[in-house]
């Protein structure tokens, strides 16, 4: 039987639950700033090496909300408040900021954007609404020319993201195609030049070419106002439950995929994709 711990005297007190959100937040300072003096792995942590933690506790909240798991989603919003929490503790550390500045910060920015909300000015629509939040960024950020707001979009995005953000700031000042199919022909072109430097046996300029084509798809995607990032992750979805039909069959036929043909694996794909389509 597991030996009950005991907890240190001084400690005690973070283990009441807190009963209020100024209380909640205050518990966790407290405990982060216990961690940075007195656990081996939280004294060794800088904004540099934390960087890939916030990334990946975003992504999982936003995999939460996916699966609309609401359980879980409780959850990973306490991993991203954590980073935040983490990040804030360590630029207190250095005299830069605290977690009161960046929340005080953070209100002061939610006031001045939403004018219509907290001052006297009425803005009926969406559009509208969306437009003057853009216009106070705008001004906040003392971009006035359009190669300053297309180099405002973070590169730490994911690509596709990133490449659309790029793309609509574009277009805002006009920088775009007529229509659709003239961004379907830009796709037909870029597809030629990548398949002539790889006849060529360019290595240099695979990538480049690589790199436009996707641009361009992505221009497709802006165009018929789908989220390239959520069609390849529905995309990269349906293919792995293709393959599991695939290596669930070549099991229940006692056969593994290492010893199955591309031409067996191919016909099992296409009655995964018939099945789906009965569905």
């Amino acid at each position: 039987m597991e030996q009950k711990q005991e907890v240190l005297e001084e400690y005690r007190h973070l283990y009441k639950t807190a009963g209020n959100a100024g209380e909640a937040v205050t518990r966790l300072i407290d405990i982060i700033r216990i961690l940075r003096k007195e656990c081996p792995w939280d004294k060794e942590q800088t904004h540099e090496s934390l960087r890939k933690c916030m990334i990946e506790e975003a992504y999982e909240a936003v995999e939460a909300i996916n699966n609309e798991d609401l359980d879980n989603l409780e959850e990973e919003l306490g991993d991203v408040l954590l980073q935040v929490v983490f990040h804030s503790s360590l630029a207190e550390e250095n005299d830069n900021f605290d977690f009161i500045k960046v929340a005080n910060r953070e209100c002061e920015k939610m006031l001045r954007r939403h004018p219509h909300v907290f001052l006297k000015e009425t803005i009926k629509t969406i559009d509208k609404v969306l437009e003057k939040w853009e216009n106070v960024k705008r001004n906040e950020k003392g971009t006035t020319d359009c190669k300053s707001r297309l180099e405002n979009v973070p590169r730490a995005l994911p690509a596709l993201m990133r490449s659309y953000k790029v793309q609509a700031k574009a277009a805002e000042v006009g920088f775009d195609w007529d229509d659709v199919e003239c961004a379907f022909h830009k796709i037909r072109e870029e597809t030629e030049e990548l398949v002539e430097v790889y006849i060529r046996d360019d290595k240099d300029s695979i990538a480049e070419e690589l790199g436009d084509l996707l641009f361009s798809v992505v221009n497709v995607a802006r165009f018929l106002k789908v989220d390239p990032e959520e069609a390849l992750n529905l995309t990269s979805e349906k293919f792995i439950r293709r393959f599991g039909f695939i290596e669930d069959t070549a099991r229940a036929r006692k056969v593994s995929l290492e010893d199955m043909s591309l031409e067996e694996m191919d016909k099992l794909w296409d009655m995964a994709k018939m099945l789906e389509k009965k569905a």
